[in-house]
C-alpha cells in the first residue's frame, strides 16, 4: 500500500509539533510569564520586537518559522537571550560551547545562517566567553528575521489567525 503523505500535512504538523516544543522551551527559559489579554488591535500594532516579547506573538512567530523550516533562528535567538542572562560565571565556558555546537559550528544540528566573518569573530570570542560573545551573530539572525521573516509572517495564515483570535 502506498503510503500518501501530504506535504502540506507534514508542514501542519511540523508547526504544530514546533510550537509545542517552543512552549516547553518558553516555560524553561521563563518568557512563560502572565500577561495581559491583547485586543485584536493591540496585535495589529506590534512591532517586530514587541512580537518576540510578548508570549501569544513569539509562539506564533515560531511557528510560522517552524512552518518554513527556519525555526532554528528564533532557537538561536533564544539561546543567546538565556545565556546573557546567566548569573554564574561558571556556566558561562559550557553554555557558550552549547550554543556554539547547536547553532554555529560547521554542520552544527540547527546550524544559523550567518556569514564568514561572523562565524569567525563568534569563534575567536569563545576563547574567552563573556555574557557578550555572541551579541554580534544574534544581531545578524535577529536583522534577518526581521528583515526577511516578519515581513513574510505579516501575511501568513499564522499571524491572521493571531490577530482574530478572540481574547476572552
Amino acid at each position: 500500500m502506498m503510503n500518501t503523505f501530504v506535504p502540506h500535512r507534514a508542514k501542519e504538523l511540523k508547526a504544530r509539533f514546533g510550537s509545542f516544543l517552543l512552549k516547553q522551551e518558553l516555560n524553561i527559559m521563563g518568557h512563560s510569564q502572565k500577561t495581559k489579554k491583547l485586543t485584536p488591535e493591540d496585535r495589529q500594532k506590534w512591532s517586530f520586537h514587541e512580537l518576540l516579547a510578548h508570549k501569544e506573538g513569539l509562539c506564533a512567530f515560531t511557528t510560522f518559522l517552524a512552518s518554513e523550516y527556519s525555526e532554528e533562528n528564533i532557537a538561536f535567538y533564544l539561546a543567546c537571550e538565556d545565556y546573557r542572562n546567566t548569573k554564574s560565571s561558571s556556566k558561562l565556558c559550557a553554555k557558550a560551547r552549547k550554543i556554539y555546537e547547536e547553532f554555529i559550528a560547521s554542520d552544527a544540528p540547527r546550524e544559523v545562517n550567518l556569514d564568514h566573518e561572523t562565524r569567525n569573530i563568534t569563534l575567536k570570542n569563545m576563547e574567552q566567553p563573556t555574557l557578550s560573545c555572541f551579541n554580534l551573530a544574534q544581531s545578524k539572525i535577529n536583522t534577518l528575521m526581521e528583515k526577511d521573516c516578519y515581513p513574510r509572517f505579516l501575511k501568513s495564515t499564522v499571524y491572521q489567525e493571531l490577530i482574530t483570535q478572540h481574547t476572552g
